[in-house]
């Protein structure tokens, strides 16, 4: 992963915490800001698209248990990211009104959507939790290079 794939997510995430608090927000604006962490998982998963095809060739090829963990939770994360999202749409009382659009099945939908949050978010933090060293050492080494040293050799460039 590179530094702006890192920020992207970084970004995603922060934006989806934001969204996962519609106390914080209001209604209206969660629903926008949603449909915005929507738009962002989407270019999240067209940067990281190769990475998907590489971990699942390799998880068929090698099906080693902590690639197959992991390959797993990220499946769980975006069907648990698929339900909120369409959950989301067919409680909706802002965006689909904007766009002239209605979804019966209210309650059918809120109840959905709620407990898909909080698998969602409960995933997300699993995923978190799992990928935490190598986030630390992503940034440790990002900042390393930021100082003007080689980010594997910590030495510096001239």
């Amino acid at each position: 992963m590179d530094g702006k794939c890192f920020v992207a997510d970084a970004v995603a995430l922060a934006v989806y915490l934001v969204a996962a608090n519609p106390a914080l927000t209001g209604i209206g604006l969660h629903e926008w800001i949603g449909l915005g962490v929507f738009v962002a998982f989407a270019a999240h998963a067209a940067q990281h698209a190769g990475w998907v095809a590489d971990t699942v060739r390799g998880a068929l090829r090698f099906p080693a248990p902590a690639r197959v963990a992991n390959l797993a939770l990220d499946a769980l994360i975006l069907i648990a990211f698929m339900v909120v999202t369409v959950s989301g749409l067919g409680v909706s009382g802002t965006v689909l009104p904007a766009f002239g659009l209605y979804a019966d099945g209210y309650y059918f939908w809120d109840p959905l959507h709620a407990i898909a949050a909080k698998a969602l978010l409960a995933l997300l933090l699993v995923h978190v939790a799992v990928h935490w060293k190598w986030l630390y050492n992503f940034v440790r080494k990002s900042r390393g290079a930021v100082r003007g040293k080689s980010p594997v050799e910590g030495e510096d460039d001239d």
